[in-house]
């Protein structure tokens, strides 16, 4: 799969540990910024990740900030993106399994490198179960369409 990363200053250390991680596990990793921790504007960076999502240029991303909230509600903002916000395994896996997020955003103030290690595994190795999920995601694009009309 091809996944995208971006971050902010706070998530950047992270995000690189997270990158190798990723490759490691035998995934194409595409990183739109930031590349240090000099402070920066996470909508500049999760933006373009969550539109490269979107688009289908990327099968699933992951953003990291100092708690992961701005970076959610960044990606958030991007029709076709589900950002879920996840601080360990159980999260991150309902968050693929009921609501078929593409994108988890991560907090590096949060939580470490060896659990954000195994929320990105469980994320990863987890399925859409579809069903009655269906109804609730048609749901959630309705509301999407019914706002990008104006």
């Amino acid at each position: 799969m091809r996944i995208a990363f971006a971050s902010d200053h706070a998530g950047y250390g992270l995000k690189e540990e997270l990158k190798r991680f990723v490759r490691d596990l035998g995934h194409e990793v595409r990183d739109f910024g930031t590349h240090s921790t000099d402070p920066v504007d996470y909508p500049d960076f999760v933006v373009p990740a969550a539109e490269a999502v979107a688009r289908g240029e990327c099968d699933l991303g992951i953003v990291l900030g100092g708690s992961g909230n701005g970076e959610a509600m960044a990606a958030n903002k991007v029709p076709g993106v589900r950002c879920a916000v996840c601080w360990e395994s159980y999260t991150a896996r309902m968050a693929r399994e009921h609501n078929d997020a593409n994108m988890i955003a991560l907090g590096a103030r949060v939580i470490g490198p060896e659990l954000a290690r195994e929320v990105v595994r469980s994320w990863l190795a987890a399925r859409y179960e579809g069903g009655r999920h269906d109804r609730r995601l048609a749901k959630l694009r309705a509301v999407e369409e019914k706002y990008a009309r104006g």
